[in-house]
């Protein structure tokens, strides 16, 4: 069993500085588990702390049935690709990809049969009497990859692996590590800022900020129902559109923005302010000669930028007293300072309360 769990687990650095507020945190075996969040939210900490590259302030770590906190990274089993490649300049491929074999005393004919395997998996056959510097970036990571294949860890741990790549090779490399995954279907903790990285990958993500776990949960669930503004603005591309405003009267009032609520969720004479969550993808063109449904409702706004990006397009748009972001298809004909309206469907927008917490999805 490669579970990893974290009990009260809090971590601290010089002046007071915290890192990881005290967590707990349950990542089940043979998932490929994310840790998503901005930069400094404490995900690599939470990652260094799985590894014991750090130690906790207080809290128990466990890896399968083993309370880890004393034992060295050496002993827990795990293998670990770090953002850059960490590879031996003086080493080839080969002796890379077997120097934490020969470490461990393997046989030098499991050694050799151990590295065959990974690197016609990695597509590294014809590299392996290469250096690190004859080696295209994409080919480095994946003879960082191969080195922990070859070691038959209980978790594969990730630190950013692929932020050094560029865009395409972070696609193709998106790609090898899903695969990999799914012929592995070994514990895989991984760490990124990139929320297509995470949606793409991942099993379950973890999303963190302040050094401080928001939600976890499957892709979807998250996507179709973040917990708070935070992790609704963190996801999506581009992000959820937030419309400050209040409830009056079983309806949501901003601006020229007057959307009608159920009968039965809200009490009439309760005032309180709220803010409106819509997906750009949510929006529709909306034509007059078109009939709204019972559940759709129209937004208006005058055109600030339309960005096309090929299928579809971005439409920034400002109405009064907010702006909000459309994303449409490409068919639709539309070009800047055009007053246009957008219709959506109520039973999909989210509401959060004055604290940022969600408090409603119509479903």
């Amino acid at each position: 069993m490669a579970t990893i769990s974290l009990k009260q687990v809090q971590k601290t650095y010089e002046k007071n500085i915290v890192a990881l507020e005290t967590t707990d945190l349950e990542i089940h075996d043979g998932e490929f588990f994310v840790l998503l969040g901005p930069s400094g939210c404490g995900k690599s900490t939470t990652l260094r702390l799985i590894a014991g590259l750090e130690q906790p302030d207080q809290g128990q770590i466990q890896i399968g049935d083993k309370i880890v906190n004393t034992i060295e990274p050496k002993d827990r089993n795990i293998a670990m690709v770090f953002q850059n490649y960490a590879l031996y300049p003086h080493m080839n491929v080969y002796d890379n990809m077997a120097f934490g074999l020969k470490m461990r005393n393997i046989s030098k004919s499991e050694i050799e049969k151990k590295i065959t395997a990974v690197s016609n998996t990695l597509g590294l056959a014809d590299v392996l009497k290469r250096k690190p510097k004859a080696l295209s970036g994409g080919q480095r990571q994946r003879v960082a990859l191969g080195r922990a294949i070859v070691r038959d860890p209980d978790i594969f741990l990730f630190d950013e692996p692929l932020s050094n790549l560029d865009a395409q090779l972070r696609t193709d490399m998106r790609k090898e590590l899903s695969l990999l995954y799914q012929r592995l279907k070994t514990t895989m903790v991984y760490v990124t800022h990139d929320q297509i990285e995470a949606m793409t990958l991942a099993t379950r993500i973890c999303i963190m900020n302040k050094g401080i776990i928001q939600q976890i949960g499957t892709p979807l669930e998250i996507y179709r129902n973040p917990i708070n503004t935070f992790v609704a603005s963190f996801i999506g591309t581009p992000p959820m559109n937030l419309i400050a405003g209040e409830f009056y009267e079983n309806h949501f009032c901003c601006a020229n923005l007057k959307l009608p609520l159920p009968k039965t969720w809200l009490d009439p004479s309760v005032h309180h302010k709220a803010t409106l969550g819509i997906r750009p993808e949510q929006f529709k063109l909306h034509f007059n000669s078109i009939p709204l449904s019972q559940h759709e409702a129209t937004l208006e706004g005058n055109v600030v930028l339309v960005e096309r990006l090929g299928h579809e397009q971005l439409v920034y748009v400002n109405a009064a007293q907010f702006h909000f972001i459309a994303k449409i298809s490409s068919d639709d004909e539309i070009s800047n300072h055009q007053q246009v309206a957008f219709r959506f469907n109520i039973e999909q927008i989210h509401f959060f309360d004055e604290q940022q917490q969600t408090i409603a999805k119509f479903t």
